[in-house]
């Protein structure tokens, strides 16, 4: 195979594969309280990710990295897993699948935002528009569709999952300052975290009862959202010919999410999820497509 089909086929892999989190999230937590999973989740993540290095033959880096920026890595952690899967896993906890997968796709219109203050990059007219328009659609949400009304039908549910925006905008921004090999990086966050997600559990609430069924959950969690897929997804943008060939591809997991939902779950899919998601989608798609435009409107002018 050339080496654009199999980017693809990595690609495709990750998506189908992300798409079936929003899912196993609601299943998991019906075994554990959001602390729990992500505990269960972060050692199971830790787990795939170390037999990963060990078949890449990249152990010796991980102490290397680690010695280079420790506090960098404690920044993280503390950000990714703990505090944004906690708040995520919360606000899955609190709203329906369908609510919380179609704010969390809010993160990407953030993050260009924040990126003006903290990097000092440019503030786009495009990133403004994306904006606006991704922000009405999590009110379209939020609302039911009732927008005069203004009434948000579980507002500290809605807060969550756009708090998780923010942490997981952080936790990129952060990152940009990491130049090490991304799979350690990935690691030494999940280990530096993985005490501090223990402490909290042990000094808060009692661990979790394992069951078959409750352990196979929290490993998917861990496996898929935070693990394996990650990797699968760094082969796919490393082998692709073009970046944007292979990012295209993520429009498809909210599809794929929702058709997971209504089938496994059970949920019916509302009128205003399908136009507030549409609306989060096209300020995604405008965000990406204006600017390539506008370069080549330019390049026809020269």
């Amino acid at each position: 195979m050339k080496t654009s089909y199999w980017a693809i086929a990595y690609g495709l892999g990750a998506v189908l594969l992300w798409s079936t989190v929003a899912t196993a999230f609601k299943i998991a937590l019906g075994f554990f309280s959001p602390l729990q999973l992500v505990w269960v989740a972060t050692i199971a993540s830790s787990v795939v990710l170390l037999l990963i290095l060990v078949l890449q033959g990249k152990l010796t880096l991980i102490s290397k990295q680690f010695r280079q920026t420790p506090l960098l890595y404690l920044q993280t952690g503390l950000l990714n897993p703990f505090l944004y899967y906690l708040v995520l896993f919360k606000a899955y906890d609190l709203l329906p699948a369908q609510q919380a997968l179609s704010l969390n796709y809010t993160w990407a219109i953030l993050l260009p935002l924040l990126a003006v203050p903290m990097l000092r990059q440019k503030l786009r007219r495009t990133d403004l528009l994306a904006a606006i328009l991704a922000y009405s659609g999590v009110v379209i949400i939020a609302t039911g569709g009732n927008i005069a009304g203004l009434q948000f039908d579980n507002p500290l549910g809605i807060a969550l999952g756009l708090t998780s925006t923010l942490l997981w905008c952080l936790y990129w921004i952060i990152n940009t300052r990491d130049k090490g090999d991304p799979v350690v990086s990935l690691l030494l966050s999940f280990l530096v975290a993985l005490p501090l997600i223990t402490l909290t559990l042990v000094l808060t609430q009692p661990l979790p009862q394992f069951s078959t069924k409750a352990l196979m959950a929290g490993a998917y969690v861990g496996l898929f959202e935070m693990g394996f897929t990650f990797v699968l997804w760094l082969m796919a943008l490393k082998t692709a010919e073009r970046t944007a060939t292979v990012s295209n591809l993520v429009f498809l997991s909210p599809v794929l999410s929702m058709c997971f939902i209504a089938a496994i779950l059970g949920e019916t899919i509302e009128r205003a999820t399908i136009y507030g998601l549409s609306c989060i989608l096209l300020a995604l798609l405008l965000q990406q497509l204006l600017p390539y435009m506008n370069k080549r409107r330019v390049r026809r002018a020269l």
